[in-house]
């Protein structure tokens, strides 16, 4: 179930199943998901499926995004992401997203992305859980580390104009050691006063691949979206002031097909 809730707290009573649990302490690097280390065993038999499955759609993946992302429900709450796109078409991209470009980094959840042209094809109802990403590209949050500005310009004007809809369902900045709970629906940060980008974050991404935020936004300054201006339905906390929340309800099995 989606309901509204307010962006930074609701009067429901709190539920262990919920996605708007508040965060704890952020597990570090040396404190993985619970498990026994990889065993020389498995690592032959995941070296001798690697050598005869084809792995095609894992193949697809061409291009690493840095970015940071911000709970629906909770804006207090902002993560780096690291997303590794395929794009099937000239106007859908799909994204595995990770908590870093480490071999160890944990997959956080999966986000969509689609041309304006197809996100105006959408139910108002639909188009509320998509955020847009012009301000995240013009203002130097989206980054494809190592690729020069001017090779990536072209894609950066295309994805300005486009759309996005992530659910994470790994919250690690709460905490959690394992994937808990219903997935979260995530937010790109915006020039809002409940949006804005926390200073730690981009100093960080900075200093790891070499960049400069200001720099980004100056060569990126002349960079459009949509025609007409972003959708009014995307984005919609920035207008409300209210996010989304799922949360677990039991239900009935539907044990047999209805008839055609």
């Amino acid at each position: 179930m989606v309901w509204f809730g307010d962006s930074h707290f609701t009067d429901r009573k709190p539920s262990i199943m919920a996605s708007k649990d508040h965060p704890g302490l952020m597990p570090t690097k040396e404190a993985p998901a619970p498990g026994e280390p990889m065993s020389l065993h498995q690592h032959l038999i995941d070296s001798g499926a690697q050598l005869l499955q084809s792995l095609d759609p894992v193949k697809q993946m061409q291009q690493h995004v840095c970015t940071f992302a911000t709970y629906s429900h909770d804006m207090t709450r902002q993560i780096e992401t690291h997303h590794y796109i395929t794009r099937p078409n000239e106007d859908f991209l799909q994204c595995a997203v990770y908590d870093s470009d480490e071999a160890d980094a944990r997959l956080l959840g999966v986000e969509y992305i689609v041309s304006d042209k197809i996100f105006e094809t959408l139910e108002p109802e639909e188009q509320k859980l998509w955020h847009s990403h012009t301000y995240e590209i013009k203002a130097g949050l989206w980054v494809n580390p190592g690729v020069p500005e001017m090779v990536l310009m072209p894609e950066l004007n295309t994805l300005a104009k486009s759309y996005g809809k992530f659910w994470c369902t790994w919250q690690v900045d709460r905490g959690d050691m394992l994937p808990m709970g219903p997935p979260a629906l995530m937010m790109s940060l915006q020039d809002h006063e409940l949006g804005q980008v926390q200073r730690n974050l981009i100093e960080n991404r900075d200093n790891k691949y070499n960049l400069s935020r200001d720099a980004l936004t100056q060569t990126r300054n002349e960079i459009q979206g949509p025609q007409g201006g972003v959708n009014r339905n995307a984005d919609y906390w920035t207008k409300t002031g209210k996010g989304f929340v799922l949360e677990v309800e039991q239900a009935e099995i539907k044990a047999v097909a209805p008839f055609p």
